[in-house]
């Protein structure tokens, strides 16, 4: 901040006492300010000596840095100081006392004829514009010396320059207060300093060059100038002047540097060694981490890619494989791993089924869900699809059917047309992971082969046969979606006489030798013999043909997907992140919401399943869900030792529920209900880990829960 060298005694006063609000923070305050204060004594000529501008250069030096500036934390109430004078505008933005930035400007000539009112009303609509990257969307406080603000919204008759001001002032959250003048130091101070002399000097390039010294950051908008401290660390610059006099690979270099070998290293004004203009950052201590760390997880960078932070620093700093250390620290940063979300192509090639080798050996089947009852009661359809031929049966079922009524219905329409089936390939629907269903058909000596977690491409079979039934379905039942269930005869008729693809005829042919007769294929009647041993091998020559066909389809479509995939395996020990979508069961179980992580864990892998299939040891929280996950649920976790990967340990009720803690108080509303104001509190609550609001009554949660109104809670 430059405040010139004052001149009289009443700009001395001003300044001590912007000081002397803040001599807590410096430590022997009284000492340096002893010259200036002389200088304020009765009958004292004014004589600005050597020791006066020590005092004022020294005073000056400790407003300016640590610890009075300090980076602003998002999570943190905010204070607003305002004040206004017939000289300028002067604002503080403060946090439990301590500075964030300053900012001051002159009055412009038509504000002169403001009166105080809205002079006072111009230095909080000022103060609210420059920093609404800090306050807009959350609650903070305004003090100001002139105590008729208090009551601004209460106004009812307000100047056409009033309600503009009143509008911009609607966005943002806060509460307006009266702070004495005798109390506003700082901005009071701000505003009646002499600011002419400032303004031309901010166009010299000294002046600048002396403010990125002070680690300070400048910016100009409208005559405004705001200040703000980028770096809390006072002492940056002696690390990197004490890191290059350590350095053992700098010193080599230096004499080549003196003879003219090395052109493109130099020595700056403030004694620190370039390369290219930028920096040297010697392999010193922990230096280079302390600056990769400052510029990924400050509050000024958040996070950024490699790319970005590459860029960032690359413009300062240089060291040997630097792009590599900033790649390496990016990929190791535990927070990143979590809420990325990728932009690469999806993990895991795809891994087709062992094609069948006869008919209706290994079958799949699904539930089409959701339809519109039927005067017969049906609500569903369960599909049942022939992997090798492709035939399918499409049975009309009640949702609420029993597994009883599913067992009798899959023995009348599958077993007694085409036998017990080897395996049988399913989603996860709780019918089918069932005991019964798994005891019944291990009885018929059936394997059944589920999906893993979240991955219907598994049974992509039946997931596609159904997209074609309701097509045909949404064709027959345009005006009458209610009698669904009568079409279905027919739909299953046309289904199964409609050319495959994959298998290059109807499913029917493939199933029954020869192609189904119906009014368009009258070239086909007429009597036509086959001997026993000319029908066996014209079928096997058939299914020969089939699976041929299947596996020209199946090397053609993973060739196909393969280049839109990307391989990742792991091994056994490994660690992972598992994803997490609102839509998917693991997201569900844990209420996932917008701006949660995108990845919980890390988990330990347990087996691996198959070639893309991984047992995934999964926390209490998470039992309800199958352990077994396909690879592009999952990313890979990069350790690194600072990460603290401590299991929480989860309480229980002896009623098998988890607890559920009320963590603090984050908001409070009065509501008026029936003549009455009733008082509400926004209430944070804790279960396993996992946060949730909800607003309550403040009279029960005093009763119930004191502690949470106390000064450590609130």
């Amino acid at each position: 901040m430059n405040w010139e060298r004052p001149t009289s005694v009443t700009e001395i006063r001003s300044f001590l006492g912007l000081a002397g609000y803040y001599r807590r923070f410096i430590k022997g305050f009284s000492q340096h300010a002893l010259p200036l204060t002389k200088l304020t004594r009765k009958d004292t000529p004014f004589i600005w000596t050597p020791e006066c501008k020590e005092s004022f250069q020294a005073l000056k030096h400790r407003l300016t840095t640590a610890p009075v500036l300090v980076l602003p934390e998002p999570s943190e109430p905010f204070e607003v100081y305002c004040d206004a004078s017939l000289k300028g505008l002067g604002f503080v933005l403060m946090q439990h006392q301590n500075v964030v930035a300053y900012a001051s400007r002159q009055l412009r000539p038509h504000e002169i004829n403001y009166p105080t009112h809205d002079l006072e009303l111009a230095a909080v609509v000022f103060a609210l514009k420059i920093w609404r990257h800090y306050l807009y969307g959350v609650k903070f406080h305004v003090f100001s010396y002139h105590k008729s603000l208090k009551y601004l919204f209460e106004q009812k008759e307000l100047n056409m320059r009033q309600r503009r001001w009143m509008e911009l002032l609607k966005d943002y959250d806060f509460e307006l207060n009266y702070h004495p003048g005798k109390a506003n130091v700082v901005a009071d101070a701000l505003s009646r300093k002499s600011l002419y002399a400032a303004w031309m000097m901010l166009r010299e390039e000294e002046l600048l060059k002396a403010f990125q010294g002070l680690n300070l950051g400048v910016r100009e908008e409208s005559g405004i100038l705001c200040l703000s401290q980028l770096q809390i660390s006072s002492d940056f610059k002696s690390e990197f002047l004490k890191a290059h006099q350590d350095s053992e690979a700098l010193r080599k270099v230096l004499p080549a540097v003196e003879q003219g070998k090395q052109w493109r290293m130099s020595e700056g004004h403030d004694g620190l060694w370039r390369f290219k203009n930028r920096i040297i950052v010697p392999d010193v201590g922990d230096l280079r981490q302390s600056i990769l760390k400052e510029a990924h997880k400050s509050g000024f960078s958040i996070h950024p890619g490699s790319t970005k932070m590459y860029q960032d620093l690359k413009a300062m700093f240089w060291w040997p494989g630097m792009k590599n250390d900033v790649a390496l620290h990016v990929s190791k940063c535990l927070t990143c791993q979590k809420v990325k979300i990728e932009h690469q192509r999806p993990s895991g090639t795809l891994q087709p089924l062992e094609i069948p080798q006869w008919k209706w050996e290994s079958i799949a089947m699904d539930f089409v869900i959701g339809l519109p009852r039927t005067r017969s009661g049906y609500d569903a359809i369960w599909v049942v699809v022939d992997r090798l031929t492709k035939s399918a049966h499409f049975l009309p079922i009640r949702i609420s059917c029993t597994m009883e009524e599913l067992a009798r219905m899959y023995i009348k329409e599958i077993v007694r047309l085409h036998g017990v089936p080897s395996t049988i390939i399913s989603d996860r629907d709780p019918r089918f992971t069932s005991r019964f269903w798994g005891a019944f058909q291990r009885a018929f000596g059936t394997q059944l082969s589920l999906s893993t977690a979240y991955h219907p491409q598994t049974d992509g079979q039946s997931e596609r046969t159904i997209q074609t039934l309701e097509d045909m379905l949404r064709a027959c039942v345009l005006d009458q979606p209610v009698s669904w269930d009568r079409y279905m005869p027919l739909v299953e008729f046309a289904y199964n006489n409609s050319y495959h693809a994959s298998i290059g005829m109807a499913p029917y042919e493939a199933l029954y030798g020869r192609k189904c007769q119906s009014p368009l294929c009258w070239y086909e009647t007429g009597e036509k013999s086959l001997l026993g041993p000319e029908m066996i091998a014209e079928t096997t020559e058939q299914i020969k043909k089939i699976r041929n066909r299947m596996l020209i389809a199946q090397s053609r479509q993973k060739s196909y997907a393969d280049q839109r995939r990307k391989p990742l395996e792991f091994e056994e020990g490994e660690h992972v992140f598992l994803k997490v979508t609102p839509t998917t069961g693991v997201g569900r179980a844990i209420k996932t919401k917008k701006l949660n992580p995108c990845y919980i864990g890390p988990f330990e892998i347990l087996k691996r399943i198959g070639p893309v299939a991984y047992r995934i040891a999964l926390p209490p929280y998470l039992s309800n869900l199958h352990d077994v996950f396909h690879v592009s649920q999952l990313r890979k976790y990069t350790p690194d030792a600072s990460h603290v990967l401590e299991p929480e340990p989860i309480q229980v009720r002896e009623d098998l529920t988890l607890p559920v803690i009320p963590v603090r108080i984050d908001d409070t509303s009065v509501k008026r209900l029936r003549g009455r104001e009733v008082s509400l509190v926004k209430v944070a609550w804790r279960r396993d880990g996992i946060e949730e609001h909800t607003w309550e009554l403040e009279s029960d949660m005093r009763k119930d829960y004191p502690h949470l109104f106390s000064s450590n809670y609130i």
